[in-house]
């Protein structure tokens, strides 16, 4: 299986790039778990939720990872990166076993959705006033973990565009090491 989690702030395409992705390659397409849990809430969200939400993204990798064969795709609006971001931004604390997890359900590809698309809220986002502040911190959280990944800019279908120029070029890739 090869993994592809499109990463970022607010705001920025991730939920319809990953449905694009997932469409085009016939891919596995795994939505963002948080945003249905918060939305569902009564309530302002916990650390406790937060746990919960990151364990339902583990399972839900390995899940995809044991159902996938060697050829197939998997598209993650959002994944273990933010995560950890918001753990850190909101508790100023994170879980110990969440650096275990990000390292066991590594993606084999990141793309990071730049934060130059307008900003529209709604009832769960809130940190359009941070977009380019989280962007520098998934970026690092990328690069410290080693994970691959591209900046993917530009709006509408260029987005998608290059979007797709980098997922392929990374397919290439990897059909070349075999």
């Amino acid at each position: 299986m090869v993994s592809v989690v499109i990463t970022g702030p607010e705001s920025t395409g991730k939920s319809r790039l990953t449905i694009q992705l997932a469409e085009y390659f016939n891919g596995y397409l795994i939505e963002e778990y948080a945003r249905s849990y918060v939305e569902n809430l009564n309530r302002s969200y916990t650390f406790e939720d937060v746990e919960k939400i990151t364990s339902i993204q583990v399972q839900e990798y390995l899940r995809i990872k044991s159902a996938a064969l060697h050829e197939d795709y998997a598209f993650f609006d959002t994944f273990l990166l933010i995560t950890k971001v918001w753990f850190e931004e909101v508790f100023e604390c994170c879980p110990v076993w969440l650096n275990h997890e990000i390292k066991t359900c590594k993606p084999d590809l990141a793309l990071l959705c730049a934060p130059d698309l307008p900003w529209e809220a709604d009832g769960v986002r809130e940190n359009g006033h941070l977009r380019q502040y989280l962007f520098d911190r998934y970026k690092e959280e990328l690069e410290f973990y080693s994970i691959p990944f591209h900046v993917v800019e530009g709006g509408g279908v260029q987005r998608f565009q290059n979007a797709l120029k980098c997922v392929d070029s990374f397919i290439g890739t990897k059909k070349s090491e075999i």
